[in-house]
């Protein structure tokens, strides 16, 4: 019997991605949990793993092959080697699954669903996600998809078997319109006429086109203010003379990272800035996960330091290191890059004075920091030279006023030039 191996969906909102690499080659042996090929989505490069076993008869699509298309049939295993492959049939059930990532933002996890045993059942990876946080038992559950395979529309709506989580769990948000969902007309390309060199799009170039977009949905406003930072570096160099040279305990903290801990500070006093916009409800998150922008060759992303208002400056420095580190390599998980609940887009180290960042929905903020420059300052009636920096905060009118926001920065001016109080 052939089994297809689709393209797995790696995200909830993946449409489709690039073949990266097939570990395997026709004829090779497949276990259970082997890792058959890597593919590549806008953000991160992901191992896929088999759930079934026999030999791969049949690659269907080579690698290094892009946009290839969510369910689309990638190779063939047969239990038999050198079994016959006939043309694949148009959706049978999955033969690969990956870990799929938690869905943006993070909310308390519900009990999970139980345990089937017995007669496998089939479902796509998206739908034993969902029911997995959702405690639905896929037992009780009928698939329409072919063969009756089990996919995500059977189980959205699925009344729970399993019992409520102890606390609430924060409303579910829900998700950004795709470009389905929101069509744009596209505009005419235009006639080149002079020399010119093509560079095609990456899929991380197309999402931030997207992203870009659905921003342009939001209405939204600009607050800027000016942050003396003598104190904030005095401490920095202080703290950073304290830190071991090496080891587990060293670190080396940057403006950023207490850039950071004073947003999270900020939010966990601000719960109205710390949320999401949703027709039924205004979201307030109970975590403060903060996305930070990292740039890339190929584009932007936002690797997330999660419950940032609980950390101190070490280990906010450390992870941040970490995550922008395997950003760079392509490394993150999916859950490392999204969700998040507020966002930080520093230009500081290219010298850019003061800037304003565009708001990564469904988040309802982002703070865009620029350089400390030393600037002629008035202190009472005297002149005198101070560290400028700006903090420029994009907010979502609809979650909050121009006044709620405003408090919101100058607690972070606050602290910032106070930086004393970021170590209570």
């Amino acid at each position: 019997m052939a089994i297809n191996i689709l393209m797995p969906a790696l995200s909830p909102t993946m449409t489709e991605g690039k073949l990266a690499k097939w570990v395997k080659k026709e004829g090779d042996e497949i276990k259970s949990g082997d890792v058959i090929a890597e593919i590549e989505t806008d953000k991160a490069t992901m191992e896929v793993e088999a759930v079934d076993e026999g030999f791969l008869a049949k690659i269907l699509v080579p690698e290094g092959t892009d946009g290839v298309a969510v369910n689309e049939v990638i190779g063939v295993i047969t239990a038999a080697k050198g079994e016959a492959v006939d043309a694949p049939a148009s959706a049978p059930a999955p033969a690969a699954k990956v870990e799929a990532p938690q869905e943006a933002p993070k909310a308390p996890t519900p009990a999970a669903a139980p345990i089937e045993h017995g007669e496998r059942i089939f479902a796509s990876p998206l739908a034993k996600r969902i029911a997995k946080q959702s405690g639905i038992n896929l037992a009780s559950v009928k698939g329409s998809g072919p063969n009756g395979r089990i996919v995500r529309a059977d189980v959205e709506g699925q009344p729970a078997h399993a019992p409520a989580p102890a606390t609430a769990p924060v409303p579910k948000v829900e998700a950004a319109p795709t470009p389905a969902a929101t069509p744009q007309a596209a505009a005419p390309a235009p006639a080149i006429t002079v020399p010119h060199t093509k560079v095609p799009n990456t899929n991380m170039r197309k999402v931030i086109s997207r992203r870009l977009g659905e921003q342009q949905l939001v209405p939204h406003f600009f607050l800027t203010a000016h942050v003396e930072i003598d104190k904030l570096l005095a401490l920095r160099a202080e703290l950073n003379a304290k830190s071991p040279k090496d080891g587990p305990g060293a670190y080396k903290l940057s403006v950023n990272d207490l850039v950071i801990k004073a947003c999270a500070t900020a939010l966990r006093r601000h719960p109205n800035v710390n949320a999401s916009w949703t027709e039924d409800a205004i979201i307030q998150y109970h975590e403060v996960d903060i996305s930070v922008a990292v740039s890339l060759p190929e584009g932007l992303i936002t690797p997330i330091i999660r419950n940032a208002d609980k950390l101190g400056l070490a280990a906010i420095s450390n992870a941040m290191k970490d995550l922008a580190g395997r950003a760079k390599a392509g490394k993150l998980k999916p859950e490392e890059f999204q969700g998040g609940t507020f966002s930080i887009s520093n230009l500081g180290m290219y010298g850019t004075a003061e800037f304003t960042a565009i708001i990564n929905p469904p988040q309802a903020a982002i703070l865009a920091v620029g350089a400390g420059t030393r600037q002629a300052v008035v202190k009472g009636d005297e002149i005198k030279i101070a560290t400028m920096m700006s903090i420029t905060i994009t907010a979502d009118h609809r979650v909050m006023d121009g006044a709620g926001a405003a408090e919101f920065v100058q607690t972070v001016k606050g602290l910032l030039e106070e930086p004393l109080g970021l170590l209570l």
